[in-house]
């Protein structure tokens, strides 16, 4: 278990997102100054050629200026990278059975549910991720019946309540 890392493999273009809006997001999205359980759990950039190590250090190193503090976050040269195996695949989505269910009709075999974007932006809804707003302009989109579409409003309507935001009581699901 301990000789391998567990990571997140982002394919992006750049004429889209620069490289370095998405290490603003990875420094926002974890606790750089922590000191890692074991190499299984590290916080690392593995980067693919030398500009984007040069930047991948420039941004430690402003954080490390910023903190007075020495990151524990490694930046390392990308390798062979190996998907997990398909039961850990959109974890929190495959726990919620009736969505799940429903998607694995569209999507039977691992390989295309791990690969479908629906799939993606479901479990990140059903992990705590995005807002009612949010949802409300794309639920159509994701391919769920009523049933599962009301099911989600549900849970994302009840989280963003419970975390303050009072236009979410009142928000009318958008599926009947």
């Amino acid at each position: 278990m301990g000789d391998h890392s567990e990571t997140v493999e982002v394919d992006f273009d750049p004429a889209r997102i620069r490289y370095e809006a998405l290490l603003d997001i990875f420094w926002a999205g974890h606790d750089p100054l922590s000191k890692p359980w074991g190499t299984q759990y590290k916080a690392a950039i593995f980067y693919h050629g030398e500009a984007q190590r040069r930047l991948a250090e420039s941004s430690r190193k402003r954080i490390e200026a910023k903190t007075g503090r020495r990151v524990s976050t490694e930046i390392l040269p990308a390798s062979v990278f190996y998907p997990a195996e398909g039961y850990h695949q959109k974890y929190v989505l495959q726990g919620n059975a009736g969505i799940s269910d429903e998607l694995r009709a569209f999507y039977p075999d691992d390989a295309r549910f791990t690969a479908s974007t629906a799939a993606a932006r479901l479990n990140g809804y059903l992990g705590g991720h995005g807002t009612l707003q949010q949802l409300q302009g794309e639920i159509r989109l994701l391919g769920l019946s009523d049933r599962s579409g009301r099911a989600l409003w549900e849970v994302v309507r009840k989280r963003d309540t419970a975390r303050g935001n009072r236009e979410a009581e009142s928000m009318a699901c958008p599926v009947r």
